[in-house]
């Protein structure tokens, strides 16, 4: 079966199938509540950059985990260089990955007991069907 012949020109458009759309919780609207937080802008958006070509964001939790560690003096930690490390292991460091997600280990020192920390990274749809990216703990979605 050709992907012509899975969505023939005459099919009905979706909303038609579903009806109107209600509500959306856009990802944009997810930053501006803070459940998410941009990678793209402050100083974390020249890190993003040089690791993705998506633009990127994590989770609020991921962002604790960072601030975390670098509220911890005696590691002398800054966001720059921890998410840097973040980004250089969800590409270099994947011991389990599906089409849209991978999984991975980070060092992360100074936030206490543990150092090393699973995270995953998922590529998704953004608000207008691009590509984006999200950084997250394991048990989020």
């Amino acid at each position: 079966m050709t992907q012509l012949e899975l969505f023939p020109a005459d099919a009905e458009p979706v909303d038609d199938v579903f009806g109107e759309v209600i509500y959306a919780y856009t990802r944009q609207d997810a930053i501006e509540d803070g459940v998410l937080v941009d990678a793209m802008q402050g100083p974390l958006a020249d890190v993003s950059r040089q690791h993705f070509r998506y633009p990127i964001a994590m989770t609020a939790a991921v962002f604790a985990l960072i601030e975390k560690a670098v509220d911890n003096e005696k590691y002398l930690n800054d966001f720059a260089g921890v998410w840097h490390d973040v980004l250089w292991m969800s590409k270099t460091c994947a011991h389990r990955a599906t089409e849209t997600t991978r999984w991975f280990k980070v060092i992360i020192t100074g936030t206490g007991r543990r150092r090393y920390h699973e995270l995953k990274i998922v590529c998704g749809p953004g608000d207008d069907a691009e590509p984006v990216l999200t950084v997250m703990l394991p048990e989020e979605d």
